[in-house]
Order: C-alpha cells, then sequence, then structure tokens
C-alpha cells in the first residue's frame, strides 16, 4: 500500500506544484494580465481590427469562421471594455454593423502582444 500512495503523491498535480514552487530554480510564467482579450476569438477580432480600418459585422463573422451569436457575444465583451466601437447604419433598407478598433483597444492589444512577446523569449532562452 506505501507504494499505491507513493504513486498517487507522484500522479498528483498539486503536488508536482507545490514541488515546483519549492525549488529555487523553478518559475511560472506570468500570467497575461488582461484575461478579456486573452480569449482565442476576442484576441482574434481585436486583430483583425488592429489591421483593418473597420470591418463590417459579416466581414468578420466570414473572416474569423464564427457564428452570429457567437460574434456578437464576444464583440459586447470588448465593447463594454471600451476595446472596439459598434456602429450601426442603414444601406438602404439593410441594417449594417461596423466595428472598429478603439485607442484603448490598441494599448491594450499592443500590451498583450508585448507580454506574450516577453513569454516566448522566456521560454526560448531556457531551451
Amino acid at each position: 500500500m506505501k507504494k499505491s500512495n507513493a504513486l498517487k503523491k507522484q500522479s498528483d498535480p498539486s503536488a508536482l506544484i507545490v514541488h515546483a514552487a519549492q525549488q529555487d530554480e523553478a518559475t511560472m510564467p506570468p500570467e497575461p494580465e488582461n484575461k478579456l482579450i486573452h480569449e482565442r476569438k476576442r484576441l482574434a477580432i481585436l486583430s483583425a481590427l488592429a489591421v483593418n480600418p473597420s470591418l463590417c459585422f459579416k466581414e468578420l463573422k466570414t473572416l474569423l469562421d464564427l457564428s452570429d451569436g457567437n460574434l456578437s457575444v464576444h464583440a459586447q465583451k470588448l465593447e463594454g471594455a471600451k476595446y472596439i466601437k459598434c456602429t450601426k447604419a442603414f444601406e438602404g433598407r439593410t441594417p449594417k454593423t461596423t466595428y472598429t478598433i478603439t485607442k484603448a483597444g490598441q494599448k491594450a492589444l499592443e500590451k498583450y502582444l508585448d507580454h506574450m512577446e516577453q513569454l516566448i523569449a522566456m521560454v526560448r532562452d531556457k531551451s
């Protein structure tokens, strides 16, 4: 039974974390400060808007291969954080929603990318 307890301790993820934390040389990469844009789809939306002056809902949906509901929810979260601006208008009788990145969104994206570049450098330096 002692062997099974030892095996349990070795396979216990929390034991590995404690062990890593106890080592002086072990370092954990820092978490991204902005978890809102860390989500893949929101990061994709911000990135697409950073390299395009503006994109309409249909263009973003097609470019990122998202459903209407998925794009809408993620865009609302980014808009709530003031990272993107949503403009609603009509072309004839057809509604058109257009998105642009704000200065705050551009700044948040740049800060996030800087963080990711530092993380990549840390990993490459360890290799």
